[in-house]
């Protein structure tokens, strides 16, 4: 169960600088208006790219407390980034010290070669080595590790990187190179020399003509530069022909890793490395981000003890979810990328970890104004609503262009009104392991056609997106799924139902900075009021939107707790029913929910003489029908309800 503030928005970038660029940004996001949950940081803040140790002038744990004492102070919170692989110190520098490695190796907890030796690969750091999760006392100092640093750094989450698990050379390849560590990578970084990245959108050329072909010149002399310069005495790995014996290196067929036929060592640890049970790697190595993620988690607990962990990982296995959430990877700044992230999306509601979003805008490339402006909104609906991208690249946060914030305040204004109904939808996947994110053909089985749908979604059962996934369009098409059935569905700006035909791909409006979202009828959905940040947005008002299905009726639920503990100590579920001409409101658990009610809106009904509220009469004044779109809006509320919207169960009626 992921804790209720994680729905919010976090921001991210490889590419900040230091606790005064992140206040920056923290404060644009606030003169915008623009909500942000949490904050984020890429490898950055590492001294030397090594885990728990921060680079002292820019990251310094001094300033670091201010900031997050501020941060947290405003209702929002931090996640670093975490690799999987740990530095190990040059030998023949004594100044070269890091005590995490020291630790660890006390007490034996890294991968070995077959031989008994160390393995020792390379990541950002330069050569590491990679804790043993088969080793009896691996979680525990992880655990250590992450306590340690805490004191330090009070970070509210953890962000587990590389998890697959990565390494920059083939085998280990550091054995008898430690003497050179720290080593850069054997490749230039992004933004260094010979790896500008000039990508853009697809159509950016059209809408950017100059832009667009001052790049496409600097890539051109860039590729040309690197062709002048590169050896022709690369190592190759390459073996076109079976092995005759078991190898698991070149196993006995011709596998496409990388290039066909390459070791299967060539970006990732080797499989012969040789886990402390005698297990080698070739046997277990998708099981490895499954293990650190369990790891971080029981890490996170005596971290934060009875409070849900918060971590994110790229690299999962089946039951991950119950650790973690999981983003894409390493996306591009595509309309393409934008459209499979829908497919990926499901596919991992289906693989159990509900909490899934992508690096919205895309992270390697440069995104543009309205590649970045249709993705804002888009993820909006996604579980994991992250913003991140490539260092060096374009900046992209949603201040960066006017139209961008315009757009994502007004996706997440629908977002952050609906949260009580995205957590209830996660309560619900966490104790009956249903979806959070739908695709049609789920809800609506019997229209086979629906199977091939992969440009919209289902948020739960009761709200569908439509989003735009081409440039330089103003409309879109989408389907309504259930129409021949008598399934109604509503447009959320104007309430109305749509008029639409049965398996007909429907022409919607749709210009930039407008998602098209709809409402199932047959639904009730529990709302509170947008805010800069979920702490805010849960100390106001309710609201409740009846849906009316073809007969009248509609359904919904919605569940209460503290929104972080483990196990909570007071709960509240609540049954919300909605009859031709009344709404029930059922009310179970001790959760205090202080809040009132402040309005219904009842989409799909006729003009009622009266209004009563438990038996009392609601005002002239508190009731506005729309004729046109069949819309009853009872206001004003909150004098029925001072003890809390669901303190107690109630009815309201129109007749």
């Amino acid at each position: 169960m992921q804790q209720y503030n994680t729905l919010g928005y976090h921001q991210c970038r490889w590419g900040y600088t230091g606790w005064a660029d992140l206040e920056n940004v923290i404060t644009d996001f606030e003169k915008f208006e623009i909500p942000v949950e949490y904050i984020w940081v890429d490898i950055d803040y590492m001294h030397g790219y090594r885990d728990f140790d921060n680079e002292k002038t820019n990251w310094s744990y001094e300033e670091g407390e201010k900031f997050l004492d501020k941060l947290h102070a405003g209702g929002r919170r931090f996640v670093p980034l975490v690799d999987s692989a740990l530095y190990i110190p040059n030998p023949d520098n004594a100044s070269d010290a890091y005590p995490t490695y020291d630790r660890g190796a006390a007490d034996d907890l890294f991968l070995k070669n077959p031989d008994g030796s160390l393995y020792i690969g390379a990541v950002w750091p330069g050569y590491t080595v990679f804790p043993d999760w088969h080793h009896p006392k691996a979680g525990n100092f992880w655990a250590n590790e992450l306590s340690l640093w805490h004191e330090k750094v009070a970070y509210d989450g953890m962000w587990i990187d590389m998890g697959e698990c990565s390494s920059f050379c083939v085998g280990s390849c550091g054995t008898d190179n430690l003497h050179l560590n720290p080593v850069h990578p054997s490749f230039a970084l992004p933004g260094e020399p010979g790896n500008v990245d000039y990508n853009y959108p697809e159509g950016f050329s059209k809408s950017n003509a100059s832009e667009a072909a001052s790049a496409s010149s600097a890539a051109a002399s860039q590729s040309a530069a690197a062709a002048t310069s590169s050896s022709s005495t690369t190592q190759s790995y390459l073996r076109s022909t079976p092995t005759a014996a078991r190898n698991i290196n070149h196993p006995p067929y011709v596998i496409n890793n990388v290039q066909p036929g390459h070791d299967l060592a060539v970006q990732a640890i080797s499989p012969n490395a040789t886990h402390t049970d005698g297990v080698v790697e070739y046997d277990v190595h998708n099981l490895n981000g499954h293990q650190i993620l369990k790891a971080t988690y029981s890490g996170l607990l005596q971290v934060f003890p009875q409070k849900r962990p918060f971590i994110l990982g790229r690299a999962t296995f089946a039951g991950s979810g119950k650790y973690a959430a999981h983003w894409g990877g390493d996306n591009n700044s595509k309309w393409a990328d934008m459209f499979f992230s829908i497919s990926q999306a499901l596919s991992f509601s289906l693989f159990g970890i509900p909490m899934f979003g992508v690096d919205t805008c895309g992270f390697s490339g440069n995104t543009d104004e309205e590649l970045c402006n249709r993705w804002m909104q888009m993820s909006a609906f996604f579980p994991f609503y992250r913003n991140h991208n490539v260092i060096k690249s374009l900046p992209q946060e949603p201040y960066r262009w006017a139209s961008v914030t315009s757009a994502s305040k007004k996706a997440m204004a629908i977002r952050y009104a609906i949260l009580p109904y995205m957590y209830t939808l996660f309560h619900t996947a966490h104790t009956t392991g249903s979806t959070v994110l739908r695709a049609l053909a789920w809800e609506f089985p019997n229209e086979p056609r629906l199977a091939a749908v992969d440009t919209q979604f289902l948020l739960g059962p009761d709200i569908m997106v439509i989003p735009v996934l081409e440039p330089g369009v103003d409309t879109v098409k989408g389907v309504f799924p259930g129409i021949a059935a008598g399934q109604v569905w509503y447009d959320w700006y104007t309430q109305a139902p749509v008029d639409a035909e049965a398996g007909v791909n429907t022409t919607i409006p749709a210009p930039l900075g407008h998602i098209p979202v709809y409402v199932r009828g047959g639904s009730v959905l529990p709302m509170q009021e947008p805010a800069l940040t979920t702490r805010d947005a849960r100390e106001t008002d309710w609201s409740l939107i009846v849906a009316t299905g073809k007969n009248g009726t509609a359904r919904g639920e919605l569940y209460l707790d503290d929104g972080e503990s483990l196990y909570p100590s007071a709960t509240k579920h609540v049954d919300l029913t909605a009859t031709s001409g009344s709404l029930r409101v059922d009310v179970r658990g001790t959760w205090e929910e202080k809040n009132p009610l402040a309005n219904v809106t009842v989409l799909g009904v006729e003009q009622p003489k009266d209004v009563v509220f438990n038996g009392k009469r609601v005002g002239e004044e508190a009731v506005k029908y729309n004729a046109a779109s069949k819309v009853l809006s009872v206001t004003g509320l909150q004098g029925f309800t001072m003890g809390g919207a669901f303190e107690k169960s109630w009815v309201l009626q129109w007749a």
